[in-house]
């Protein structure tokens, strides 16, 4: 796909600038080491400025362009901004938040890409523009859509496609009444007519199934898509989507499955966000802070297929609104692109080329600055490119290195935002509970210096197997599982694995119902502990360990959010609470079970007190987690099995680490011998791969 490289690049909109520019953009692009281009996504109207008038031909000069030039490009197709002209004749296909209410025109994604009327022209558009260009040597692959999944419909046609589908699943409401517990708040249906739209409904059984199906209309949409893309595609070319995660209709592992590669974009704050070590809370959502939240971001874009990925945006220069300017410092670019190498991403592309001078993303900055003159962002991104030049192939398609394994549940991520465990400061619902239960887990891995294969249920395979490959397994907050999900969790600390469980794991079947076995169902007897009381924390808890406990725990080790009244029936007690109260209750515990180990934390842990966590169950076999604390080190392996490690330096002042095997340092091609003190700068990276 990538020739043996790491393509490198950005989105390049040539009809948002004067057209006399396109030479000098693509030559400047050349010299920084650009080695690939995304074309035509958000211009619908361009392509077809009125119904059934197309304009194929404006893009040409831009291929031909970037193929003299070496650049690859891949195409989008525009069908997340349909043009005015589509929306004026056709306003039955506006989509809609709330039943019978339109979402008006003017933003992007706001169709209900269902409807008939927008599927016709839909497809026409992507037949003319993809039969246009896909045999354009330029051409290496297409993104359909962009960010699918940003509105949960609720038109008229697909609640009637979701009754439809829920008289499949079901057979009959008498079913439906069982399963979905109907007789609560005398909610019986008589006849599937008795279904109530959702604007309303506060059934969590309901809102599940909802969930469920919106992701399956986003799924078929883009496979829709990808089927007609690959009428016309060549041999090589790939088809992918770019994801935004944290969109509410996506279902990453089922979306990807029609396509040939995962794309995401990951943005997030640079400057302070970056600082390792990190403070104890940050705000995550589209745009992310703390550098352990732009890993697990990289690796759940690894997560989706299980294989390397790539990154379709990123930051350029202040990525946001007008009032979220945060560029990086120097080196800060680097040391992004570099981690989400090393994560496995095969491209690298930044958002956008030229910043725009109207619109919405007026101050999204691109690489060039609203003057078009280079700047500090352009001469930071040429650099990136000019090593991976050097780099080749070595870093193209890495395998990330994984101590811990990360189980993710998309089903309970839906469930605990319909009904949330935890809450806000001010007392209200946190629709975040799931993944905040989640990052703190993955960010106490991160802290103690370990690497997480993030996964979901469907991809754990044969236990024993699993055990062989991932000696621990991380299970936070899987609120969502069905029976043999949970008993291959116990075959897998069966067959040697150490598993460890979280708050509001196992607690609900498929349909969101509490299951009526002691908590945590099935796992009970093998975790040795049990509970049937749990609350809510106003405020942090100390935490202590246990005065036989291996836990090492530092000052302020803490539990956060959420207790878990944990009864002891034969494991160990790793850590309890200092309260008058909760102090009767174990805060974290542990049992050997077969030939593995069932850990259960009854809490969200602070970050000291996850980290500690992690630091017993992983011990150091590498000698490469021996780092300042401002320094972080990953490994990957290359397609042909060559290692490679990073160094990154988090920080303003200078770290040395002490490298524990020989090395050859991969830019500067220098050699260093085991126990070599190996310098790092401010905010800078070192790529290594070790020799004999």
């Amino acid at each position: 796909m990538t020739d043996g490289r790491v393509l490198f690049g950005a989105a390049y909109y040539y009809e948002y600038q004067p057209h006399e520019l396109l030479k000098t953009d693509l030559d400047l692009m050349a010299d920084a080491g650009f080695t690939v281009i995304r074309v035509g996504e958000s211009v619908w109207s361009t392509w077809e400025p009125e119904d059934g008038v197309f304009d194929l031909d404006w893009l040409q000069p831009v291929l031909d362009g970037a193929h003299d030039r070496g650049i690859a490009v891949v195409l989008g197709t525009p069908t997340y901004a349909v043009p005015p002209w589509l929306a004026r004749r056709y306003p039955e296909i506006a989509g809609e938040r709330a039943t019978g209410q339109r979402i008006p025109w003017g933003g992007r994604q706001e169709v209900d890409f269902t409807h008939p009327a927008f599927r016709f022209h839909a497809e026409r558009v992507i037949r003319k523009m993809v039969a246009r260009y896909a045999n354009h040597p330029a051409v290496v692959g297409f993104q359909v859509d962009n960010e699918p999944g940003n509105e949960l419909l609720h038109n008229h046609g697909v609640f009637q496609r979701f009754v439809d589908h829920l008289r499949e699943r079901y057979g009959d409401v008498e079913t439906l009444n069982r399963e979905w517990g109907l007789v609560y708040w005398s909610h019986r249906l008589s006849t599937w007519a008795d279904l109530w739209v959702p604007d309303g409904n506060y059934q969590p059984q309901y809102d599940l199934a909802w969930r469920r199906f919106q992701a399956t209309l986003v799924d078929e949409f883009i496979a829709w898509q990808a089927g007609i893309v690959r009428e016309y595609a060549r041999p090589g070319q790939f088809v992918t989507t770019c994801i935004s995660y944290d969109r509410p209709a996506v279902s990453d592992e089922d979306l990807t499955r029609s396509l040939d590669v995962t794309a995401g974009n990951p943005y997030y704050v640079m400057q302070d966000g970056f600082a390792v070590p990190a403070g104890e809370s940050a705000r995550q959502f589209w745009l992310t802070e703390g550098t352990w939240a732009l890993y697990l971001t990289a690796d759940r874009m690894f997560s989706s297929r299980q294989e390397p990925f790539l990154v379709t945006e990123t930051n350029a220069q202040s990525i946001g609104y007008p009032w979220t300017n945060q560029p990086g410092y120097d080196g800060q670019w680097r040391q992004a692109a570099w981690a989400l190498v090393s994560r496995g991403a095969r491209m690298v592309e930044y958002w956008q080329w030229r910043s725009i001078h109207f619109g919405t993303e007026t101050y999204w900055g691109g690489v060039l600055p609203h003057s078009g003159r280079p700047g500090r962002t352009y001469r930071e991104l040429a650099r990136i490119g000019a090593e991976l030049a050097t780099a080749g192939d070595l870093v193209a398609g890495l395998v990330p290195d994984a101590d811990v394994a990360l189980l993710y549940s998309t089903p309970s991520k839906w469930a605990l935002s319909a009904q949330p465990q935890l809450a806000t400061p001010d007392g209200g619902p946190d629709r975040r509970t799931y993944q905040t239960i989640i990052e703190q887990f993955y960010r106490g891995a991160f802290d103690a210096g370990l690497q997480v294969r993030v996964l979901h249920a469907g991809q754990l395979g044969d236990p024993a197997a699993f055990a062989a490959r991932h000696p621990v397994l991380v299970a936070p907050g899987l609120y969502i599982a069905d029976d043999s999900i949970l008993d291959a969790l116990a075959a897998y600390a069966e067959a040697g694995g150490h598993l460890v469980l979280g708050p509001r794991s196992a607690y609900a079947d498929p349909e969101a119902r509490a299951r009526r076995e002691v908590q945590p169902a099935r796992l009970a007897g093998a975790a040795g502990v049990w509970y049937d009381e749990f609350s809510n924390l106003t405020a942090d808890v100390p935490v202590r360990a246990a005065d036989t406990s291996p836990l090492r725990l530092p000052d302020g080790a803490a539990a956060t959010r959420w207790v878990d009244g944990l009864q002891l029936d034969g494991a160990e007690v790793l850590a309890g609470y200092e309260h008058p109260h909760f102090g009767r209750w174990p805060a974290a515990t542990t049992r050997a079970y077969g030939a593995g180990r069932i850990t259960y934390v009854g809490t969200v842990p602070s970050a000291g007190l996850a980290e500690a966590l992690f630091r017993w169950a992983v011990p150091d076999v590498t000698g490469w987690r021996d780092t300042p604390p401002t320094v972080t080190s990953t490994g990957a392996t290359a397609p042909d099995g060559r290692r490679v490690r990073f160094l990154h330096n988090w920080s303003w002042e200078p770290a040395t680490v002490t490298a524990p095997e020989p090395v050859r340092d991969v830019l500067s091609g220098a050699e260093y011998e085991a126990g070599a003190a190996l310098t790092l700068t401010a905010w800078d990276v070192r790529i290594l791969h070790p020799r004999p």
